[in-house]
């Protein structure tokens, strides 16, 4: 007996993955497991922070007046309001970042990077990109430096307009196009 065996009368035949899709798809999710574990454990034995907040003080730091729109925030970080709100709550305890009322709304708010949060940030920054080129640039070609950037673009793009996913904020067009990169030597990640 066989999977299709047990498939609802009517419905279309499965499109397996052939051994080349197989392999990728579970290579992917292998370094899905893998890479962010090992830069987490990085960041987090150098200098206590965890990706989320490496990543929080990345947009920050890029943004304009080092300051976003907690809405925002969430969007460019994928998490939920909820947990956004946590995670400044808990960066603000550790100095840093604050929050500021937005005066144009009442109800809207700016999370803002401090001084200890850009000294952080300064500090972090080179390492955590040479533990991203040891742990994926270096290891394959500027073409499949391409080819994978081109490929997860696609994906995210084509996730990003996926309905009722119950991931509203990863799911959110970003405008990444559009950020300027020339104003200041960058800490992306």
């Amino acid at each position: 007996m066989s999977l299709e065996d047990h498939r609802p009368a009517g419905a279309t035949a499965t499109r397996w993955l052939s051994d080349v899709e197989q392999h990728t798809w579970r290579a992917w999710l292998e370094v899905m497991r893998l890479l962010p574990a090992l830069l987490e454990d990085r960041l987090h034995e150098r200098h206590d922070l965890n990706l989320t907040d490496y990543q929080v003080l990345v947009e920050l730091s890029e943004a304009e007046e080092s300051r976003l729109r907690m809405t925002e925030l969430a969007n460019r970080t994928s998490l939920s309001k909820s947990r956004l709100s946590h995670q400044i709550g808990r960066m603000e305890k550790a100095g840093l970042v604050e929050r500021q009322d937005c005066p144009s709304d009442r109800r809207g708010s700016f999370a803002v990077i401090t001084q200890r949060g850009w000294g952080l940030i300064r500090a972090a920054a080179p390492r955590h990109v040479d533990d991203v080129r040891e742990l994926f640039v270096d290891l394959i070609t500027p073409e499949q430096i391409d080819a994978v950037g081109q490929a997860m673009e696609a994906i995210a793009q084509k996730l990003r307009q996926s309905p009722g996913t119950g991931c509203a904020n990863a799911l959110a067009e970003r405008d990444y196009a559009n950020r300027t990169t020339e104003s200041a030597p960058t800490t992306r990640q």
